[in-house]
């Protein structure tokens, strides 16, 4: 096996890493604080081609791989989570999604304005009463003539506050069970969609999270992503390409408290001599470095195994090595960011050090995009299948 990226992949982490080192690291404490989204930023992304990063470049985009997406948004976790965090709802659970699952008419359409960043995208699958249990949407979809009527209520939508298109998940056969699930390329410019509040988020604040209302909005026939009754395909078809893409975020967010706790270990003197040269500060250091090591593998693992499956590949393995990328890396990050608070005592505490803001954007990889007892239950299904 080879270990070292591809030159084309390597160019691109580089290339990331700058921009975030000159764009997002200036306005990290300031995003945060705030709880607004960078201005301009979308159009930043565009212009450094990476939001249709797995888009072929006929339809605006750079036509890499899932590994490419999931660097993107390692690097820009490693800076700023919350950037990142819309960055791979945008890039891959809408755009992705729609790229796989839409005709030539809606490509042409829709793809070309969300990779400049004209266009801001979304997924809106959750409701109040449907997190885990995606498939009991009650959002519902009646056709009449050459429109679906929708009404419905989505919350948790990552992007939904400034969203222009969205892949929306409704009901439009409720007998029918998850059989009966009918998704829709939203245009938020359509009457009859609002967002009805912003959410407030203990982290990744800057990232802009909404609940969602449709009040018999009349969305076209035409917009019908796949089929119709055929959501539950495109809602499966991507799940193994999300966790592999998203799983990055995680480990992003460890390696930045990663490297605070290092630094403040090399400049904090205590009895004389850094505290780096404590025994058990030592070994927080290399329990950190080991489950961030740990992690990337995994998750480079599970990008180029779901690319490959995506692309025909054979084998089955992703589909729990996606999930157990996402669950371990999650866990790690959420371990690493307490101890680079712990390393940094009581001023980890302190809104001046950015230390604590990775460690409460850390918590949402534990619950976001599915929870870890879902994760861990995905997993154990698919041992028990094979």
């Amino acid at each position: 096996m080879d270990f070292e990226l591809k030159d084309e992949h390597r160019m691109l982490r580089e290339s990331v890493a700058q921009f975030a080192a000159r764009e997002l690291k200036p306005i990290a404490e300031e995003t945060d604080l705030e709880d607004k989204w960078p201005e301009g930023m979308w159009k930043k992304l565009g212009d450094l081609g990476v939001l249709g990063i797995t888009i072929p470049p006929e339809y605006g985009g750079a036509g890499s791989d899932v590994l490419a997406g999931a660097l993107v948004v390692e690097e820009l976790a490693r800076v700023i989570p919350a950037v990142s965090l819309s960055y791979g709802a945008h890039a891959n659970l809408c755009m992705h999604n729609l790229y796989h699952n839409g005709n030539e008419a809606q490509r042409k359409k829709y793809l070309p304005p969300l990779c400049t960043g004209e266009h801001v995208g979304a997924l809106g699958l959750t409701e109040p009463n449907a997190g885990s249990d995606a498939v009991s949407i009650q959002a519902t979809a009646r056709r009449d003539g050459d429109c679906y009527v929708v009404n419905g209520r989505k919350t948790f939508i990552t992007n939904g506050p400034d969203a222009r298109t969205i892949i929306l998940y409704t009901k439009t056969d409720k007998a029918a069970g998850p059989k009966g699930i009918t998704a829709f390329i939203l245009d938020t410019t359509l009457p009859g969609f609002s967002v009805s509040r912003a959410l407030h988020k203990v982290g990744n604040r800057g990232s802009r999270t909404g609940e969602l209302l449709l009040e018999d909005c009349r969305i076209p026939a035409e917009n019908v992503l796949g089929v119709e009754n055929g959501g539950i395909a495109v809602m499966m078809r991507g799940l193994d390409v999300e966790r592999a893409f998203l799983s990055t975020f995680a480990l992003g967010i460890a390696e930045g408290a990663f490297a605070e706790a290092f630094k403040y270990a090399k400049e904090r003197v205590q009895f004389g001599k850094p505290i780096a040269s404590f025994q058990l500060i030592q070994a927080k250091l290399a329990d950190m470095y080991t489950l961030i090591e740990a992690s990337r593998l995994m998750c480079y693992k599970a990008c180029i195994l779901a690319g490959q499956a995506e692309r025909g590949g054979k084998g089955t393995e992703v589909h729990k090595l996606a999930a157990a990328a996402i669950l371990f890396t999650a866990e790690a990050a959420d371990k690493v960011c307490t101890e680079a608070v712990q390393v940094h005592g009581g001023y980890g505490y302190c809104l001046e050090y950015p230390v604590q803001r990775f460690w409460r954007d850390s918590k949402l990889g534990t619950l976001g995009a599915g929870t870890s007892e879902m994760r861990r239950l995905i997993i154990a299904r698919e041992l028990l299948m094979s």
